[in-house]
């Protein structure tokens, strides 16, 4: 649109400081940047081929935010800022006005990065290091932010606002969800059209599941040391704008593309969710090139140590968002609140969570970020994931995060795997994390959906990988493999990776069906990988980072040996959605319910008694039966529930175990050993479970 570049007669305008980054307003185009130590800000604008065709300096200085109108500048326009100021690293200050710089706030980024030592604010190779000054200009070598049209006409009934107590999260990946996918045209796969082609979306639905939750899609930067080992940044987790998509998911290069998808997968009843990462930036530490974020205010935006040269390095990629700044939390704010209500998106998943609860004394559940989400009148009402970990000291918080939030549970991960595996003294910690973890999350009215139940994640071993491997395998990352065994409790039944042996490939589906129903059938929020229900492997590669290729791409041909699991996960949503018991929003804690008569858990040993101390305490011990009385009451309302009763017995020994019942009929409704059909009746009061299996019974 030729009418919608920059003119230098037009003249430049006051404007105004909010909002922030670049605002179309149908005749011109707003700019305003926060930089509070900035002395100057110039608007530098591009031709498609990243000719500069002018620059304007902004007049106005408000609040601590450089802005100005500039007429006639509308969607198309490329763009990017230099920002002045004193170039004093000692003191925090980075300033290089030499240095071409994204906007915070830019809503599409065009063009690909060059890894250049003109990225740099220093001079590569230096004696001085990063004391240096490089005084080359970086825009070459610079992708560009464009300003947009945001317009956009909603076709759709609303958001599915599914309840906690239902929901059920498919994690996956835009691109290597697609890239295989026969029924996706090759123009599309990889992209957020491929993810909204009615195949996807219907095998996704028919599932079962109810939200989608997608690795990062926000603007990121593939590694230096990545590219040069012909490898890139796959997962994402390298973000260089927080309001702008990943180009390389875009099949026709227009943002809008995004919100075809949200729309399609609204249209279903399906959520959609982001996994973000607001905690650290793509420039890293001191070393690192100055993109955006270093060059605009590097005191402002990220943590500084006491010497202010180097940064606080709490998320292990050399830097850490600096949300104790007002105007960047303000920032972060405002890219969730732009997800949440232009984006439509229904929550976030929030990478290292517990850096934004961070502040200059350490982690804190009231602290500025968390407090923020809590008041919100957007974010309040969307779903909050946080994965409560980070790399610096006491950096492991679950169960610490405030009402509202619901949390990546590593404990029921770990022990869960283990148990299964057949690791002694693990029966009465599986307990505890099979029924919601109320040890971690029954305090402040949380629920047991704050507890986020998974198996396994993007990063380590797929559902099929831990049951069929030891060690890790990752030689295609460049990395030497250790003994894996240990840290992801994983088992290879008899054989390292593929093999031809029928019984350990069928030994290896039943432990698969175990891990899936343990995950299902738990008190909790369940999350499944996508890609496991097929059985997808990546040859024992437990951190596929940088694999953007068939290693992590999900294989959509038939693989005759790990047939039945999409049914299994089937059977078991619908498992979960028959026996509101088994998703009831209040933890079951055993105690006697005087208004209903009865407990609302009991934990039976094989004989049928109720498990004392001996038996918990016992290392041998890998059997057990799980009442779930549903006539117990089933919220605060003090009535008896009238929800039907579920018997669950769970064995993990390598023998069949017989079990005592409660009195009454029961029904098999489903095992995961296949020979235990559906609908076969317990007789005599007396059922053997079949070794290494997971049954569940109706009463009645």
């Amino acid at each position: 649109m030729p009418d919608a570049r920059y003119d230098a007669a037009s003249p430049v305008r006051e404007g105004s400081p909010f909002p922030r980054g670049a605002t179309w307003d149908g005749k011109g185009t707003n700019f305003a940047l926060f930089t509070a130590h900035g002395t100057r800000v110039e608007v530098c604008f591009y031709d498609e081929s990243g000719n500069e065709t002018g620059r304007i300096d902004l007049p106005e200085y408000t609040d601590e935010v450089w802005h100005g109108y500039v007429p006639g500048v509308g969607p198309g326009q490329l763009y990017g800022y230099r920002v002045h100021g004193p170039y004093e690293p000692e003191n925090g200050h980075r300033f290089n006005p030499n240095k071409l710089l994204l906007d915070p706030y830019a809503k599409q980024i065009v063009g690909d990065l060059i890894w250049a030592d003109e990225l740099y604010g220093y001079t590569v190779g230096h004696p001085d290091g990063d004391l240096s000054f490089d005084e080359r200009d970086s825009a070459p070598f610079m992708p560009k932010a464009m300003v947009i049209d945001p317009s956009y006409k909603w076709v759709e009934h609303g958001k599915p606002s599914v309840p906690w107590t239902r929901t059920a999260i498919y994690e996956a990946h835009v691109r290597g969800f697609t890239m295989l996918h026969p029924d996706v045209p090759e123009h599309l796969r990889g992209t957020f059209a491929g993810m909204a082609t009615p195949a996807v979306i219907d095998y996704v639905r028919d599932l079962g599941v109810t939200s989608v939750e997608l690795l990062p899609v926000h603007a990121y930067l593939d590694d230096h040391y990545l590219q040069e080992k012909e490898l890139r940044n796959y997962w994402g987790y390298n973000t260089i704008g927080f309001f702008a998509l990943k180009t390389r998911y875009m099949s026709g290069g227009d943002p809008r593309e995004f919100k075809d998808m949200v729309a399609a997968y609204h249209r279903a009843g399906l959520e959609i969710i982001l996994d973000v990462v607001y905690n650290h930036t793509a420039e890293g530490n001191e070393m690192g090139p100055t993109l955006s974020f270093k060059g605009i205010d590097n005191a402002s935006y990220y943590r500084l140590a006491d010497d202010k040269r180097y940064y606080i390095n709490d998320t292990g990629t050399g830097n850490t968002v600096n949300l104790s700044n007002a105007r960047v939390l303000q920032m972060v704010n405002d890219s969730l609140r732009y997800w949440a209500t232009e984006m439509n998106v229904d929550g976030f998943r929030f990478d290292l969570a517990t850096i934004l609860g961070r502040e200059p004394y350490g982690f804190d559940e009231n602290g500025g970020f968390l407090d923020s989400c809590t008041q919100d009148p957007v974010l309040n009402q969307v779903k909050l994931i946080a994965e409560p970990w980070d790399c610096g000291p006491g950096g492991y918080q679950v169960g610490e995060f405030p009402p509202g939030w619901v949390e990546w549970n590593d404990k029921f991960r770990d022990t869960v795997r283990a148990f299964w595996k057949g690791e002694g003294g693990t029966l009465a910690e599986f307990a505890r994390r099979f029924t919601g973890s109320a040890d971690l999350f029954d305090k402040r009215g949380r629920r047991p959906y704050a507890s986020l139940n998974f198996i396994t994640a993007h990063d380590g071993f797929t559902l099929r990988d831990l049951v069929s491997y030891n060690d890790k395998h990752n030689e295609a990352n460049g990395e030497d493999n250790q003994d894996g065994s240990s840290n992801n409790h994983s088992f290879n039944h008899g054989a390292e990776g593929n093999t031809k042996d029928a019984g350990i490939r069928a030994m290896r589906q039943r432990q698969s069906r175990n891990l899936l129903a343990t995950l299902f059938l738990a008190q909790g929020t369940p999350m499944l990988l996508a890609g496991d229900e097929r059985g997808n492997t990546q040859n024992g590669n437990n951190n596929a980072y940088c694999q953007d290729n068939e290693i992590s791409w999900i294989d959509w041909s038939d693989d005759p040996t790990q047939g039945g699991l999409a049914t299994a996960v089937r059977e078991l949503v619908a498992i979960r959605d028959r026996f509101p018991i088994l998703r009831r929003g209040r933890f079951l804690d055993g105690r006697y319910d005087d208004v209903a008569e009865v407990r609302d858990i009991v934990w039976l040993n094989p004989g049928g008694g109720e498990m004392q101390q001996e038996h918990w305490e016992d290392p041998r011990a890998r059997s057990i039966g799980i009442l779930l009385d549903g006539r117990s009451q089933a919220s605060g309302v003090r009535e008896r529930g009238n929800d039907q009763t579920v018997l669950i017995l769970i064995n993990a020994f390598d023998g069949g175990v017989e079990f005592t019942l409660p009195e009454g009929a029961w029904t098999v409704a489903f095992s995961t050993d296949l020979d235990l059909a559906v609908d076969t009746p317990a007789e005599d009061g007396k059922l053997i479970a079949p070794p290494r299996s997971f049954v569940v019974l109706a009463a009645g």
